[in-house]
């Protein structure tokens, strides 16, 4: 499984801001009138958009790139598939018809399900998938010149065993790879319909969607090589594998040598077969009893002892357990796995349990709190210990130095009453055991902060000064701060839809501030700039000998106060990195408003400023922005094209 660590060798805690190092508008930033227009209107007034869909929509990228060649697609209002070409040294486009999609005719009186945005994805440079946002996908081979031709026509027919409502839905493309020679995968998502819920969609009902939480489906869509020969009839998809979770993917990147697919969205993607989070249900022992009139529901026995008790260093736990000293070593057996351990211990009927910890505690595959390190982790039993009592020690290493655990198990399983009340298995949260010099040290801690908090001296220890730097100083925003970026957790699945234990599912959710910019995916490796307090920090993929090796993040690059800035830009459409080179924040701007594009160039640690820039896009006459795409051009340098509704806008010399 992979992790998100900051290495704080690459952090900048004295990083002051960033200075205005202006571009000329007229030399880096070119337009072009778009003869085939765009539209972004595609929502139908009789139909519920859920807050998820409205959200994939506002981000959706409409324009399409081959990271190979540097073509552009994009779909204008007609349902016409467009081809842009740049001439690599002028940087001037070329506009050209590949392929006009049939349209849909809808009838007001039939229920159907929401449609989406036209959408495309390359293979190679000859071929390309289009879906037309109704429920078809095309395949489509393309030529260095004139129309493209049809390969196939494709829908997407659900089984029965999704539980959709619809036999076909909408669908938008997101990905298309080779796998191997003989194997491509589209990468599709669409959304999850119950029963009854498109026709109280087209009722203007939302009853069905406060009761439901709304779900979207991830196929992958299996086509062989060399594609077929075009049918008379649409061709069912071939779906592969199929992953379900709360929203639609933001980004999606495919790794070649480990054989897996990328999903990032605001929650894990699961298959439908995964047993689902048992529910926790209180035991006897966590129920108290209402008291009736008269009645003294106080008891005089004792509280139970707990089963064990244990404390904990920066990298190990230990849990010390009662048992008889007649029990026999072969009557204990301790299995350790990453997440879990089992012990069960074989009681000795002839002990007598009234004066001493009872019945041995059982723990059958019982989750902990974290993950421990199964090789190094060990148990000893030592029958001598207390006269009549040995005490049975656990000594589990952390996986994750440093890391203080709250208990020993995660959240208690659900349990049957009898079960409940044998007493053979503990559920109860037991405290940790502290010793009294590291209760005192905790306490003095707490004191020294607060008192340099009431002195205004430096809390961190680091001999950082005094105060709030000059880049927060009356700036600071803490509401504002905590809702930039996006809230995303990262999938992992297994080019054919393996179920791989250790990396299906990421890690808990993180704050994710830009994607890669598209059009550079070949030029560098998967990468995310997540938000680390102020920062943005940049984790890339670390490279892999083979299919075997596991997804590792590396920090590579901070952007110092990105985090900070963004903030302030609630109105960007896109936001996307190239590398450790510089952040860009694109505003979509309107008919009345201006649309920038806001850069944050990257920086060393010890710098104590960095540069930006500041570019009008779109807006105005250009129309509101709809997309963007990075094409490499001669001496592997960078533009950027910025598709408008009206322009499509050409960015040089800005990275």
């Amino acid at each position: 499984m992979s992790y998100f660590h900051p290495n704080r060798a690459l952090l900048n805690p004295k990083f002051e801001g960033y200075k205005l190092s202006p571009l000329d508008q007229e030399q880096v930033v070119s337009h072009h009138a778009l003869q085939y227009k765009p539209s972004q209107t595609n929502v139908s007034g009789r139909s519920h958009v859920t807050f998820q869909e409205v959200q994939s929509r506002i981000s959706h990228n409409h324009l399409a790139v081959s990271s190979q060649n540097g073509r552009l697609i994009y779909f204008d209002e007609e349902q016409r598939v467009i081809s842009v070409g740049l001439d690599k040294a002028a940087l001037e486009p070329s506009f050209e018809t590949l392929y006009e999609l049939p349209k849909q005719v809808l009838s007001p009186d039939v229920a159907s399900p929401q449609r989406e945005y036209p959408s495309a994805a390359f293979l190679d440079t000859t071929s390309l998938f289009v879906s037309d946002g109704h429920g078809y996908l095309y395949a489509l081979q393309l030529s260095d010149g004139g129309p493209a031709l049809l390969q196939g026509v494709y829908e997407l027919k659900i089984p029965p065993a999704y539980g959709s409502s619809e036999g076909t839905v909408p669908f938008r493309v997101h990905q298309a790879v080779i796998v191997d020679p003989q194997t491509a995968l589209v990468i599709l998502s669409a959304k999850h319909y119950t029963g009854g819920t498109v026709s109280a969609e087209s009722n203007g009902s939302t009853e069905k969607h406060s009761r439901h939480t709304v779900e979207f489906d991830i196929w992958a869509a299996r086509f062989p090589l060399p594609l077929p020969p075009a049918q008379e009839r649409p061709l069912a998809l071939d779906v592969l594998w199929h992953r379900r979770g709360a929203d639609v993917p933001a980004y999606t990147a495919y790794d070649a040598t480990r054989q897996l697919f990328k999903l990032v969205g605001s929650s894990a993607y699961h298959s439908i077969n995964a047993s689902p989070a048992p529910s926790y249900e209180p035991s006897a022992d966590e129920l108290a009893p209402i008291p009736r009139a008269g009645e003294n529901v106080d008891s005089s026995q004792p509280p139970k002892p707990p089963p064990y008790s244990w404390t904990q260093t920066s990298d190990s736990v230990t849990v010390a357990i009662p048992l008889p000293s007649s029990t026999r070593t072969e009557d204990i057996k301790i299995a350790f796995t990453p997440r879990a351990l089992t012990m069960l211990v074989r009681p000795d009927p002839t002990t007598e349990t009234e004066t001493g910890p009872g019945r041995p505690p059982r723990f059958d595959m019982r989750t902990l709190w974290d993950g421990i390190q199964p090789s190094t982790s060990m148990w000893t039993w030592d029958r001598a210990a207390e006269r009549r009592f040995g005490i049975l020690t656990l000594h589990l290493d952390k996986a994750h130095e440093g890391t203080r655990w709250s208990q020993v198990f995660a959240a208690a399983p659900v349990r049957a009453s009898s079960e409940a009340s044998d007493g053979a298995d503990d559920n109860g949260e037991i405290p940790e055991t502290l010793d009294p010099s590291e209760l005192w040290a905790i306490r003095e801690a707490l004191e020294k902060y607060t008192a340099a908090l009431r002195d205004g001296q430096d809390t961190s220890g680091l001999g950082l000064g005094n105060g709030v730097p000059s880049l927060a100083k009356d700036e600071v925003d803490d509401e504002l701060d905590a809702n930039v970026g996006r809230t995303v957790c990262v999938t992992w699945v297994g080019a054919h839809g393996s179920q791989l234990p250790n990396t299906q599912i990421g890690d808990a959710p993180i704050h994710l501030l830009s994607t890669p910019l598209p059009g550079t995916s070949p030029m560098q490796p998967p990468s995310l700039v997540v938000k680390n307090g102020l920062d943005g920090v940049l984790y890339s993929l670390d490279e892999a000998k083979g299919p075997e090796d596991q997804p590792t993040w590396k920090h590579t690059s901070t952007y110092s106060a990105l985090s900070f800035v963004l903030a302030s830009k609630q109105d960007a459409r896109f936001t996307h990195h190239v590398s450790s080179t510089a952040v860009l924040a694109f505003e979509s701007g309107s008919k009345d408003l201006n649309g920038n594009v806001y850069i944050y160039r990257g920086a060393s640690p010890k710098d104590k400023w960095a540069k930006q820039a500041i570019i009008q896009v779109g807006g105005r006459t250009a129309g509101p922005l709809l997309g963007v795409a990075a094409i490499r051009v001669e001496d592997e340098k960078i533009v950027i094209a910025c598709l408008c509704e009206d322009e499509l806008v050409i960015l040089r010399d800005v990275l």
